[in-house]
């Protein structure tokens, strides 16, 4: 059965095939249905998380995000208020025929979070992209390809500020 949590003026819905870890913390009207959050994890306000989404443990995910299908997270990362994944480069409501598209209508695109890595507020992180371990992406960047470990990325589209070190 899935759970609706309502403590304190806390609503927060998570279906019955999430797998959260010890000590998630859930900030209030949330919606979580078919990931895996993993231990001491916080979800800030106003975040939905979607089936097929991992998270590690020790992250920190701020108001407003939405963490698509095919996104992984691994462990320590910080997303800002307001990061949108994409996983999907050509959306559309339907076919050429007119008839609504379905899950067999589309390639997920999936996108990898390396561990310690942090992510500014107003991000959009685009299908096929791995962002590198303790890489940072600067707010209201827009990232279209691979970010490499250590580096900085800023800008739309995001480019290299900071290389990584060698």
């Amino acid at each position: 059965m899935d759970k609706l949590l309502n403590e304190k003026q806390k609503t927060v819905f998570i279906a019955q095939d999430v797998e959260l870890g010890k000590g998630v913390v859930f900030y209030g009207f949330n919606n979580i249905y078919g990931c895996k959050i993993g231990d001491e994890t916080r979800i800030g306000t106003f975040v939905e998380i979607q089936k097929g989404a991992n998270i590690g443990c020790r992250c920190k995910v701020s108001s407003h995000s939405f963490i698509c299908e095919g996104v992984t997270i691994e462990d320590e990362c910080f997303i800002g208020h307001g990061v949108t994944f994409i996983n999907d480069r050509t959306p559309r409501a339907t076919n050429l025929d007119g008839t609504l598209t379905t899950d067999f209508d589309w390639t997920c695109e999936k996108i990898l979070v390396k561990k310690g890595a942090s992510i500014g507020s107003g991000v959009l992180i685009m299908g096929g992209v791995t962002i590198g371990e303790k890489a940072l992406i600067g707010a209201g960047a827009v990232v279209t390809k691979n970010v490499e470990a250590g580096e900085t990325v800023v800008g739309m589209p995001a480019r290299v500020l900071i290389r990584k070190e060698n």
